[in-house]
């Protein structure tokens, strides 16, 4: 479990709202939709923008918006049980454009009997977007829990090609 102190964190617009970005100095720690469930509040971090992984992080999401596609490469420090970093690890490993189901993603782990506790993990995710939580549907492919809002889920989905419009 990670505990390295938040070093930086910064403040962007987004076509689906306003977000905080935060990162350690090993990587980004954690990016929340302002009125998103689980948002950790206020922050005990410098403002700064420019700080490495904050800059990369800012550079991939401004592409990702322009057409839901590119690649999230700035390493990740993320803040979890060694049972969420693996979950929110195969989150990482679903395609733009692609889907899964919490079943389906609970047996890719090996825990095909967990899928309530993976769609936890999948719901306590700190870093929307980057780390694709909204690529997980219902079992019958409802649009189903998001932290951010089913709109936004639905979205992100839409910009990625994952579901018409």
């Amino acid at each position: 479990m990670s505990t390295t102190p938040l070093r930086a964190q910064a403040r962007a617009d987004t076509p689906l709202g306003p977000i905080t970005v935060a990162a350690t100095e090993h990587g980004l720690a954690g990016l929340w939709f302002d009125d998103q469930k689980h948002h950790p509040g206020e922050i005990d971090a410098p403002d700064d923008p420019s700080q490495r992984w904050i800059a990369q992080a800012l550079a991939e999401l401004a592409a990702y918006w322009r057409n839901g596609e590119g690649r999230f490469t700035t390493p990740v420090d993320l803040d979890g049980s060694a049972f969420q970093r693996s979950v929110w690890d195969a989150l990482r490993g679903i395609e733009a454009g692609r889907t899964t189901s919490y079943g389906a993603l609970a047996g890719s782990l090996g825990r095909a009997s967990a899928v309530r506790a993976v769609a936890a993990a999948v719901g306590r995710n700190p870093l929307s977007v980057i780390v694709p939580c909204h690529r997980v549907l219902g079992a019958d492919g409802s649009l189903t829990g998001y932290a951010g809002g089913l709109e936004r889920k639905a979205a992100l989905l839409q910009l990625e090609g994952a579901l018409l419009r």
